[in-house]
């Protein structure tokens, strides 16, 4: 069997044996059918490897094995990394601790490493499932049109009341995009009785598009190109008391640690900076 992620040979109780490497092709033959083995081809390299960092951070599922690695470890030492550099703020003697929720499910594995973190640190804090997702409905920020993916985060978000009312939040989520969903978030968060909410993000800001097959919005779409990349404007856009993001530095530490990996990481989204050049604009000349 070949696969993109190894929770699809869970299902038919298929063996890991190995990754397919970067620049590798897989060969089926007749051979393979009768022997059960494999051959493959090595495609020359120009730029050297760099492995999809958003892999970690979002697309993948966390009980895949991704660069040789479960995604739920890494995904928990990026929590691990935002408490260290954006902790819990410390409330007034006489309060209740914060509460840490996630945005699920794609942040229920990253809360898990700040929570623990923060307990680590001396930042006393409660650890809640603040919100309700339907299953039902799938990721938003791939919708084609706003009024979609307003839709959607309705349909698919219910806070909880009895954890949220009168509390000082601390919402994690892996990612920002356009902040339309985050902002929506907030304030259902807001709605169900929140004193504060100060939100944290497991990867930095996105700058710009991929050009390798993921769907990103357009540039001046992202919320931080439209701000300038100004976190107090991203603040008071979001309508929360602080905001934070994982640096790009701390992104590759975190998943370099938290992983077995020879290879490179390619974070172009965050910093613009393509590891095999692309051309950003196209030509109408033909």
């Amino acid at each position: 069997c070949v696969a993109s992620e190894t929770c699809a040979l869970d299902l038919c109780k298929a063996t890991y044996v190995r990754d397919v490497e970067p620049g590798e092709m897989i060969l089926i033959d007749r051979k393979t059918v009768e022997t059960g083995t494999f051959s493959s081809l090595k495609l020359p390299q120009k730029f050297g490897t760099s492995m999809c960092i958003f892999e970690y951070v979002y697309f993948s599922r966390p009980d895949s094995r991704v660069f040789g690695e479960y995604v739920t470890k890494v995904r928990r030492e990026l929590g691990r990394q935002l408490a260290r550099e954006h902790p819990i703020p410390i409330t007034p003697d006489g309060e209740p601790d914060p509460v840490v929720i996630p945005i699920p499910e794609s942040a229920a594995h990253a809360v898990l490493g700040f929570y623990e973190e923060s307990i680590k640190m001396g930042r006393p804090c409660q650890m809640d499932l603040g919100f309700f997702r339907n299953p039902y409905v799938g990721r938003s920020f791939i919708s084609p049109s706003q009024e979609l993916r307003d839709l959607k985060v309705l349909c698919k978000f219910n806070p909880m009341e009895h954890v949220l009312k009168g509390k000082t939040v601390i919402v994690i989520d892996d990612s920002i995009v356009r902040g339309t969903t985050a902002k929506a978030l907030v304030s259902l968060i807001y709605g169900a009785g929140a004193k504060a909410v100060h939100v944290r993000i497991s990867s930095p800001p996105v700058t710009d598009p991929c050009f390798y097959g993921m769907d990103f919005p357009s540039k001046e779409e992202l919320l931080a190109n439209k701000h300038g990349g100004d976190i107090q404007k991203m603040s008071e856009f979001l309508r929360v008391d602080s905001l934070g993001f994982l640096t790009p530095e701390g992104l590759v530490e975190a998943a370099t640690r938290s992983s077995a990996t020879k290879h490179a990481f390619c974070r172009a989204c965050f910093t613009g900076v393509y590891p095999v050049p692309v051309a950003t604009h196209t030509s109408t000349d033909w």
